[in-house]
């Protein structure tokens, strides 16, 4: 399914705000850390690629990923 790269970007961005959000509440820890932290990973830059289709997947499911990066329990 191809996206335009607004609909792209629109879709990064409310994965990205869910990822802040939880990283923040899961670990108790400041929104400028979760951002440094989810700005600053791999994960971000693989999301960021329209090619891997991370950005189709459920919020939920990316931070999953996030979480194994940042070796979150």
């Amino acid at each position: 399914m191809n996206v335009s790269q607004v609909e792209f970007q629109n879709m990064k961005e409310e994965i990205v705000k869910d990822l802040i959000a939880r990283l923040m509440l899961e670990t108790n820890i400041s929104m400028q850390e979760a951002f440094d932290k989810v700005y600053n990973s791999s994960l971000f830059e693989k999301l960021s690629n329209p090619d891997t289709g991370l950005f189709f997947q459920s919020s939920g499911y990316v931070y999953s990923y996030l979480k194994d990066e940042l070796s979150i329990n």
